[in-house]
C-alpha cells in the first residue's frame, strides 16, 4: 500500500473529492486518503453502509443542478477542495446498432458531464490557491478497441481528453491533471459481465474470437492496485507529473 510510503504529514490539512466511493475502486481510494490522514469527502448515487471515517455525501454525478447545489455547499462549509478525483462510471453494454439512446446518454452523462460539472465547481478554488490535483478514472478501452463497448469506450475517451486539455489550461495555475486508465479490475463492474465460474479465466487468458487479448501478467488488477497510483499521482512524490494518461491493465492493451 503507498500510504506506507507517504510522510503522514503530507495529508493532514488536505481536503480531498472521491466519487463512486462507495464501492470498488472508489471505496478503497478514500479508504487510502483517510488513512493518510485527509479530510474525505465521498460521492455516489447510495452507501451500503456508514462509514464515519469519511463524509458520505449521496449524489447523482448526472445531474448537474444537485452537483452545482452541493458542491457550492461543501464549499462554503470547508472554504476549499485540494484534490479531485473522479471514479463513479457506468458500462453500458451492446453493439452499436444494439444500444439504445438511453444506454448512450447514459454513458456520457456519468463518464463524461459528472466529473465536467465537478471540476467547474472546484476549479475556480483551486486557481485561487494557486494548487490543486484533478485524477480522473478513464479505461484502457480508449487505448485498444472492445466489441460491445461502443458508448463506453467513446464516453471514457471523451474524459481522458477532457482531462488533458484541463491539464494544459490549468498548468500555469500550478493544478495538476492526470488520467488513469484501468484494465480489468477486481470489482463489482468487472463481476458483472462474468457469466460463470471461467469468467476470472477467460478475461485473463482473452477473447480472439473479440478480437481481445489477454492480461500478459496473468491476472486481473485489485482496487488496491489503482488507488495506490492515485495517492502517488496527489502525492508530493509526482509533484512534477501532469497531462499524464498511466494505463494499469497488466500488459492487455499491449503498450498502446
Amino acid at each position: 500500500m503507498y500510504s506506507k510510503l507517504s510522510g503522514h504529514n503530507d495529508w493532514q490539512n488536505k481536503i480531498v473529492w472521491v466519487t463512486g466511493a462507495n464501492q470498488g475502486i472508489g471505496a478503497e481510494t478514500a479508504k487510502q486518503f483517510q488513512q493518510l490522514g485527509a479530510k474525505v469527502i465521498g460521492f455516489d448515487r447510495e452507501f451500503s453502509l456508514p462509514n464515519h471515517k469519511i463524509t458520505q455525501v449521496v449524489l447523482d454525478i448526472s445531474d448537474e443542478i444537485a452537483i452545482t447545489d452541493t458542491c457550492k455547499s461543501l464549499l462554503k462549509y470547508y472554504g476549499r477542495v485540494d484534490i479531485l478525483v473522479n471514479i463513479a462510471g457506468v458500462l453500458e453494454m451492446g453493439d452499436i446498432m444494439d444500444l439504445t439512446t438511453e444506454q448512450w446518454t447514459s454513458s456520457f452523462n456519468v463518464n463524461v458531464s459528472g466529473a465536467f460539472h465537478l471540476m467547474r465547481q472546484v476549479i475556480p478554488q483551486m486557481k485561487l490557491n494557486k494548487e490543486g490535483v484533478i485524477v480522473n478514472i478513464s479505461s484502457n478501452a480508449t487505448h485498444m478497441p472492445r466489441m460491445s463497448m461502443g458508448a463506453y469506450s467513446a464516453s471514457k475517451a471523451a474524459l481522458t481528453n477532457l482531462t488533458l486539455v484541463a491539464g494544459i489550461e490549468l498548468a500555469k495555475y500550478g493544478i495538476r491533471c492526470n488520467v488513469i486508465s484501468p484494465g480489468s479490475t477486481q470489482t463489482p463492474m468487472q463481476w458483472s459481465l462474468w457469466n460463470d465460474s471461467q469468467g476470472e479465466e477467460q478475461t485473463i487468458n482473452g477473447f480472439p474470437e473479440q478480437f481481445k487479448p489477454g492480461i500478459p501478467l496473468g491476472k486481473l488488477a485489485t482496487p488496491e492496485d489503482i488507488a495506490d497510483t492515485v495517492i502517488f499521482l496527489c502525492s508530493p512524490n509526482a509533484s512534477h507529473i501532469t497531462l499524464q494518461d498511466i494505463v494499469i491493465d497488466g500488459g492487455a492493451t499491449l503498450g498502446k
